[in-house]
């Protein structure tokens, strides 16, 4: 057998990996991004342990550990700064292994030195098609053919339109989210408030500042003329640290929440999809990231052993379950943590607080969490 070829359309964090894992196998392997060059700003990550499992098998896990720094004990507030529930971060460390915090930046500037040789940057694709042994991407400098394409394009992707035109198109979860990396600070610990339709949440990053996030239940597109200010204002009245981070904050970014609905398959032909193009999912898990690594460790896997139909089939089968299921948690998780009714909010938090939420927390998490390739 000759050396099999892909291009990955889309250079974010799935697209990166998919490259550097596919090469690593001997691969030839093109990456196709749109934007004039790869940059991330703005925003913390966290990346559970079947996360870094995925990265393992990628080739960068332990580059990866080396930005990164443990997350902190963590836990729910209410508004007040009265714990609602308390996450002890050793406990899951000791049953699924530790969960990191990095800066995204750091993230990509990993993936992007490792496939900096395979990344095309300022093509934009215009179309995909499959044939029984190859599949074409057109784009303005020409049409190009290979064993296999990847979709790796985002919740927006052009791949998937290309190739299922009658999927859903992504859907508002109902909240916009704000974000900001904060100068250093002193925190003890980390995690969420809640309060009625609105969320506040904070974690430490490895050089001493703090990563924030917020959302509010508010109509899709709405803007602010000051992001800033308006993220001031609404948590005003919330418990320190948050106002403190606030008004250290020099900038904020903004984007509205949105989810993919389900597709029937993740694979047509010789495309497959993966990460967000496949199965965008609302953050409330922290999965977003960890789902489509696996995507791409496990299509890797299967490349192995596999011709690319056979393997393909097999992707999509061990998959699209998994991470659509995943989709429907992180879904169920945003709702409650949204809900705005005064009463509904006292009921819930009054609940939660009684029921031995880490140990069910636990139970809900192993099927995610215990992935193995």
């Amino acid at each position: 057998m000759g050396v099999r070829s892909a291009i990955v359309v889309g250079g974010g964090i799935s697209g990166l990996a998919a490259a550097i894992a596919l090469h690593g196998r001997g691969w030839q392997v093109r990456v196709l991004e749109r934007a004039p060059r790869i940059t991330d700003v703005g925003a913390g990550i966290s990346l559970w342990a079947n996360a870094l499992r995925a990265f393992d098998r990628v080739g960068v896990g332990e580059r990866i550990r080396s930005f990164a720094v443990p997350e902190m004990n963590s836990g729910i507030r209410s508004r007040d700064g009265r714990f609602i529930v308390r996450v002890d971060a050793e406990e899951l460390a000791r049953r699924f292994g530790a969960v990191v915090i990095l800066h995204r930046a750091d993230l990509l500037d990993v993936l992007v030195e490792a496939a900096a040789d395979l990344t095309q940057c300022g093509v934009e694709v215009l179309s995909v098609s499959s044939a029984q042994d190859r599949a074409e991407v057109r784009h303005a400098g020409g049409v190009e053919a290979a064993d296999l394409v990847i979709g790796a394009d985002g919740i927006h992707s052009a791949v998937r339109r290309a190739m299922w035109p009658q999927a859903r198109p992504p859907r508002y979860a109902g909240y916009t989210a704000w974000r900001t990396v904060v100068p250093p600070m002193s925190i003890e610990d980390a995690g969420e408030t809640w309060g009625p339709g609105m969320r506040f949440g904070y974690a430490g990053l490895p050089d001493g500042r703090v990563y924030c996030y917020a959302t509010a239940n508010l109509p899709a597109g709405e803007r602010a003329g000051d992001e800033l200010a308006e993220l001031r204002a609404r948590f005003a009245d919330w418990h320190e640290p948050i106002p403190a981070f606030l008004r250290a904050a020099n900038s904020v970014l903004r984007h509205d929440i949105y989810e993919l609905p389900d597709l029937p398959s993740f694979v047509r032909g010789r495309v497959a999809l993966v990460g967000d193009a496949a199965h965008a999912m609302t953050p409330n898990l922290g999965q977003g990231a960890g789902q489509a690594v696996e995507d791409v460790a496990t299509l890797a896997a299967l490349l192995d052993d596999d011709d690319v139909p056979e393997a393909l089939a097999r992707y999509d089968a061990l998959r699209r379950r998994h991470t659509q299921a995943v989709v429907r948690r992180s879904r169920i998780a945003g709702r409650l943590g949204q809900w705005s009714s005064p009463l509904a909010v006292a009921l819930r938090d009054r609940v939660l607080a009684a029921l031995p939420i880490e140990s069910m927390m636990i139970r809900q998490l192993r099927p995610i969490l215990d992935w193995r390739c």
